[in-house]
């Protein structure tokens, strides 16, 4: 009789345990910042993602592919060459994720294994692509427009695969040794021929002034020439005016002159 309480109880621990590895087979769970796709042996990927918390699925059906959709960052060192032929060394920062919706659709297409597959091939053609358009010393000056130009790119490739980028920075940017030498070289030539170009304009400048007054002396000879020929006595009153004007200027700068005479006097009595 107790052997057969002892087996049927036996029994029914079996079944128990059978029953709850059931249970414990048929639920998943998905963390935090975590999605799920699951995949039935018998129709594929299915176009449902699961979010936070725990699910159910059919036991030895169907499976649980786990990826993480918080922003991850990764650095991408590329070495290239810029328009002008000179070796670059860049590296870019990115943090990027994938869009939860489209998780079926790269598991497909790429599997879970985003990083090397995509981002770090489609950031490395885009990083040498911008880079060919700008010279060495436009990379230096012109890294806002660099970086908003890898940024522009590298948003539009990675969303044809499922990919957003929440931040892209370049953090490192050299190049060979004897670049700043060459560039200083090239900045010391530019600033003597700013210098000569400077010269060149000065001369020519002073020569235009020069022409420019011989033409008004040339111009003032020719106005007396015709006043002497129509008139003798207008030509001699202006002579007198500048020469009151002259004594009154040299008086006015004496000490010991208190008032200046007026009409003629200032002349002191020069002939009329």
């Amino acid at each position: 009789m107790a052997a057969k309480v002892f087996e049927s109880i036996g029994k029914f621990c079996l079944e128990l345990a059978v029953a709850g590895g059931v249970v414990n087979s048929s639920l998943y769970n998905v963390d935090a910042g975590h999605r799920a796709v699951i995949f039935d042996r018998f129709r594929g990927v299915q176009d449902i993602v699961g979010g936070e918390g725990t699910h159910f699925l059919i036991p030895w059906v169907q499976k649980p592919i786990i990826f993480d959709c918080r922003s991850r960052p990764r650095n991408v060192p590329v070495i290239t060459g810029s328009q002008d032929l000179e070796n670059v060394s860049i590296t870019l920062r990115i943090l990027y994720r994938p869009v939860a919706s489209q998780l079926p659709r790269i598991y497909i297409s790429i599997c879970d294994d985003c990083d090397e597959q995509v981002l770090l091939s489609i950031t490395t053609d885009i990083l040498k692509s911008v880079v060919a358009r700008f010279d060495a010393g436009e990379l230096i000056t012109q890294q806002e427009l660099v970086s908003r130009q890898v940024s522009d790119d590298l948003t539009e490739g990675a969303a044809t695969f499922g990919l957003i980028l929440d931040d892209m920075s370049l953090t490192h940017l050299t190049f060979r040794k004897e670049f700043p030498e060459a560039v200083e070289a090239k900045q010391v030539a530019q600033q003597e021929a700013e210098r000569a170009r400077f010269v060149v304009e000065k001369a020519e400048e002073q020569k235009k002034a020069a022409i420019i007054s011989a033409e008004g002396d040339s111009k003032a000879a020719e106005l007396i020439a015709n006043l002497l020929a129509t008139t003798r006595d207008g030509l001699i009153e202006l002579r007198n005016l500048e020469a009151a004007e002259d004594i009154a200027y040299q008086l006015s700068c004496s000490w010991n002159i208190t008032y200046l005479p007026a009409g003629h006097s200032l002349l002191l009595q020069l002939p009329q």
